[in-house]
């Protein structure tokens, strides 16, 4: 149980470094699409980091890969919060 709690904190805090440093949404790049850049909202590193809290790592893990996969030039993107299943 604690080791699970301290892999999630450890996935969940590496997402936040990533958002913090190199995220075209919230990180330095950012003046560079002041509009964002995302096309979901949340932008998809938001989406992982909640899906992994509510769900854990390996399904959040599995939820936020598939929302990148589903980030391409044909997805309309929009509105797409976590789901509770």
């Amino acid at each position: 149980m604690i080791l699970s709690y301290m892999i999630k904190r450890a996935v969940l805090t590496m997402i936040k470094l990533y958002q913090a440093t190199l995220s075209f949404d919230h990180g330095i790049p950012r003046m560079f699409f002041p509009g964002g850049y995302c096309k979901f909202q949340p932008t998809c590193s938001d989406y992982a980091y909640i899906a992994i809290e509510k769900h854990g790592v390996i399904r959040g893990s599995l939820k936020g890969i598939w929302r990148v996969m589903r980030c391409n030039p044909f997805s309309h993107g929009g509105h797409d919060p976590v789901d509770d299943h």
